[in-house]
Parts: C-alpha cells; sequence; structure tokens
C-alpha cells in the first residue's frame, strides 16, 4: 500500500505540482487549503507524512503542528517561504521534523520524504 501524504497548503500554485510529482512518485496524496481541513483529514486519514505550510488562513501551520505533535508523531515537514533563522527554529522546536523552503525542487521534497518515512520505519 503506497505512503499517504497530506499535504496543507493555501497556495494552490505550489500544490499542484507537488501533489502531481509525489503522487506520480508512487504516493497517495491528500491536498487542503487550509490548518482546520489538515487536522480534520489527521483524525480522519491518519496520513504516514504531513507537508505543512506556515502561512495558513485560519490556525497557522505553527498551531496545526503543535495540536498535531499533542496526539501523533507522524512525521511533519514544514514546507514555507519563511526562510529566515528565527522561523526555522521555532518549527523545528513545535515539532517538525524537517524544514524546507519555497520555492522547492519537487525531487529533493521526495527524497526529503522517504528519508523522513525511512526514520520512523526504523523505530
Amino acid at each position: 500500500m503506497a505512503e499517504r501524504i497530506l499535504i496543507v497548503e493555501d497556495e494552490i500554485n505550489i500544490a499542484t505540482p507537488t501533489k502531481t510529482y509525489l503522487e506520480r512518485d508512487g504516493f497517495e496524496v491528500t491536498h487542503v487549503l487550509s490548518g482546520e481541513e489538515g487536522l480534520r483529514v489527521m483524525e480522519e486519514d491518519a496520513p504516514n507524512l504531513v507537508l505543512l505550510d506556515l502561512n495558513l488562513p485560519g490556525i497557522d501551520g505553527l498551531e496545526v503542528c503543535r495540536r498535531i505533535r499533542a496526539t501523533s508523531q507522524v512525521p511533519i515537514i514544514m514546507l514555507t517561504a519563511r526562510d529566515d533563522e528565527a522561523s526555522r527554529v521555532t518549527g523545528l522546536e513545535m515539532g517538525a521534523d524537517d524544514y524546507v523552503t519555497k520555492p522547492v525542487v519537487t525531487k529533493v521534497l521526495a527524497a526529503r520524504i522517504r528519508a523522513a518515512l525511512r526514520r520512523v520505519q526504523l523505530h
């Protein structure tokens, strides 16, 4: 069975090509546009990994990360335009496993996803 990835990203021009590439790479991908939707899908679908934007409408990515971490150890990769040191540190300290800045090379992102999933399988 394919690994399930949840993309929580409000920018369609980022999410659509990322989803398409990851599906071609063998992943099952769900895309939602808001933090609230992301939390709902987490409860209903229990994906194997979450790609999470920081700048979301409503509940922001840091709060989504905090809420996910309260109940799950699913790998979380922050995928965001915020590339300053403080944002990176905050994202990782809130529970993200990796922090990737936009624009992202989808091939590199897929490799980071596979690496995060391998780490989970080893434990």
